[in-house]
């Protein structure tokens, strides 16, 4: 690679090198820039994180997305070393009254435990139905809006029964379509995977998706932790002769003539770009930060200023000396279990979160890798890791003040579906939305969601119209980050996108 690459990509995470590795395999000079002084892939990554031996994944921990997401297949990563572990079941969500409903792979399982015979027939209906349409659904929702040609491949029934079943709310939609308690809290407690309430307008698409696609690629675990996936997509951008400089903060694109043309680093390196800038970064430091606000558009600089940003999470991560004592004999062999009591339960935890407040009663959802994944801690020991959903900024002002506490009440909640679960708890440690932000700068307030995704803030409204197709307000400027479309998730497509949407103007 020549000392001056044709094309920057400025951040290390999932997004930034799918865009990378499409682009070096192109045939361009690929250099990606990553402020990380030891590591790529931001929050895809894994560590030590409470004693030695046990692996915890520092962000998104299974990846419903990974299985079907075209960038993943086009770049086979299989091909350099990634390998994928799973659960008996995808997903068990139980109460403590007993009650649980599963999602897996399996549809008779899912019949035979989803709440009431009748609703598991029913949910075993919408999988079936869903699986016929699932390889034309995915490229028309995850490719560069709008992805007309893979639309074409669904009927026009199918695209009425997906407009009717995406334009409920969650609780809307799963009241509609089951009679038990157990059913009808697997739909919006998945939807709370991001910042989308129980009775919220087009909140069902969410829920839908993560519950459907639980049952066709399933909650894949990658083989000795998350950062297994950045470790491929590393090698496969290697082995096009694109690399990785880790440790080198931008502090601010160079505009010259309407047109990006560097990146200058943290102590004044400027690197030029010939050819393209692609930033897997937040929209609001791209376009609020790195580029001088007289290159942009007023009306885009106040909406930076004003971006919304979707809810702060808190993650805890524990060190176990054995499996977790579930009192639901499902959650004992389930990739991930989702702690949601009802849709009150959901409702209520919603509206504290909503309103400031720290949730009395968590929504949790908790990943249990090493079941599947054995590498991840000591023989007959575990890991476990879960995360709620909380205000961005902590109640009083320091997180600080009130992170163990908070980390406590969620021992406590767990302890209540699992008796015996603190006794096997050997180190634990806490993570809250400030922690999260100090560890990716994207991360804003702690909100894993690249913005919030209200659906006012999906397709031509994300990041914000009409730069809703990764070209920015400067030319050669793209945005690749899950701050655009399709958003959030571990599937690379932002990148991928942005990195076609490059190739084309080129």
């Amino acid at each position: 690679m020549s000392a001056d690459p044709e094309v920057v990509v400025i951040g290390a995470g999932p997004n930034g090198l799918a865009a990378a590795c499409v682009l070096a395999r192109a045939g361009l000079s690929v250099l990606v820039v990553e402020a990380h002084p030891d590591r790529a892939g931001g929050a895809l990554a894994s560590d030590e994180a409470t004693l030695p031996g046990f692996v915890h994944d520092v962000g998104a921990a299974f990846f419903p997305f990974a299985q079907a997401s075209p960038a993943f297949r086009d770049l086979a990563l299989d091909e350099h070393g990634l390998r994928w572990t799973f659960a008996p079941i995808e997903s068990a969500h139980p109460a403590p009254d007993g009650t649980t409903a599963v999602l897996a792979r399996d549809l008779d399982l899912i019949e035979r435990n989803f709440g009431s015979p009748e609703d598991g027939a029913r949910m075993r209906q919408v999988c079936e139905w869903h699986r016929k349409i699932e390889p034309d659904l995915i490229p028309a929702m995850l490719e560069t809006f709008p992805a007309i040609r893979p639309a074409l491949g669904l009927l026009p029934l199918a695209i009425v029964r997906l407009a009717a079943t995406f334009m409920r709310s969650g609780a809307g939609l799963s009241r509609s379509w089951f009679r038990s308690e157990p059913a009808r809290r697997v739909i919006p407690g998945l939807a709370l995977h991001t910042d989308v309430g129980p009775d919220d307008t087009f909140g069902a698409g969410i829920g839908y998706m993560l519950a459907v696609m639980a049952t066709t690629g399933g909650y894949g675990v990658p083989e000795g932790g998350a950062g297994a996936i950045t470790a491929a997509m590393v090698r496969k951008l290697e082995h096009h002769g694109g690399r990785v400089r880790l440790g080198a903060r931008v502090e601010s694109i160079v505009v010259r003539e309407r047109r990006a043309v560097a990146v200058v680093l943290a102590g004044g390196e400027e690197l030029r770009a010939s050819k393209a800038i692609v930033s897997d970064t937040s929209a609001p430091a791209l376009l609020g930060r790195l580029v001088d606000a007289k290159h942009l558009p007023g009306r885009i600089v106040r909406k930076m200023q004003a971006f919304p940003i979707g809810w702060g999470t808190f993650k805890l991560d524990w060190a176990l000396d054995g499996p977790v004592p579930w009192a639901c004999a499902h959650a004992r062999e389930a990739a991930v279990v989702h702690a949601g009591d009802s849709l009150e339960d959901l409702r209520a935890f919603t509206s504290e979160v909503r309103g400031g407040a720290l949730p009395s009663n968590p929504y949790l959802v908790i990943g249990q890798q090493s079941l599947s994944d054995p590498t991840r801690a000591p023989s007959g020991q575990h890991t476990l890791w879960a995360y709620s959903r909380v205000p961005n900024r902590a109640p009083g002002g320091d997180w600080a003040a009130i992170k163990e506490q908070f980390a406590d009440a969620v021992d406590a909640r767990i302890e209540g579906l699992a008796p015996g679960f603190r006794a096997r708890i050997r180190g634990r440690r806490a993570v809250s939305p400030d922690d999260l932000e100090r560890m990716d700068a994207n991360l804003i307030g702690g909100d894993l969601g690249g913005g919030s995704n209200a659906w006012h803030r999906q397709l031509v409204f994300r990041p914000v119209f009409p730069w809703f197709r990764y070209r920015m307000p400067v030319r050669g400027l793209y945005l690749g980050s899950s701050y655009a479309h399709p958003g959030a998730g571990v599937h690379g497509m932002c990148g991928y996108n942005a990195a076609r949407m490059v190739l084309r103007d080129l």
